[in-house]
């Protein structure tokens, strides 16, 4: 009796994956497709500056993120940002005081075409991360700092995943 080695048998699953995958349109989405590129259209948004320490981070993490120009010249899009920072406390102690914080960031985005007032595409994204209130103050604010540049970053993925899944849709023709 012939018996099949484990290892062609796991070749093969591999390769009835690749060709099932291959066969369902799948395509990588920031890799060159279609007529260009979603990092070549990244680049061209001009990023507004967004007041206080946690639009500061945002605005950041988008720039190095979408490798973006900081100044707006030569810009096709601008990308129009409004955040919304709420704290709450989640844990109590016996004696009544938060132990543990809810840090909640709402990031409101426009992106419009340059020298218009056309809205293209806009969006609200939601990040929620916490922190622990412990014995030193100053490891409390670190944490909370920290917690703000979770969320900033978080928020700044999310947007750059869902202004690339626009583009690849305008790309292909279907918005």
């Amino acid at each position: 009796m012939f018996r099949f080695p484990i290892s062609d048998f796991r070749f093969l699953i591999s390769a009835a994956m690749a060709l099932a995958v291959a066969a369902c349109g799948f395509h990588p989405l920031y890799g060159k497709y279609g007529n260009g590129s979603a990092d070549l259209t990244f680049r061209s948004i001009y990023i507004e500056p967004i007041p206080e320490r946690v639009g500061y981070q945002l605005r950041s993490d988008l720039l190095d993120l979408f490798n973006a120009p900081s100044a707006p010249n030569g810009a096709q899009y601008r990308l129009r940002i409004e955040l919304r920072a709420d704290e709450k406390g989640l844990a109590l102690q016996e004696n009544a005081s938060v132990t543990r914080y809810s840090y909640h960031l709402t990031a409101r985005y426009q992106l419009v075409k340059a020298g218009t007032t056309d809205v293209i595409k806009k969006g609200t994204i939601h990040s929620l991360t916490s922190y622990n209130v412990v014995q030193s103050p100053y490891a409390t604010v670190v944490a909370d700092k920290d917690a703000q540049e979770r969320a900033a970053q978080d928020v700044a993925e999310r947007m750059r995943t869902e202004l690339a899944v626009y583009f690849l849709n305008v790309a292909e023709g279907r918005t």
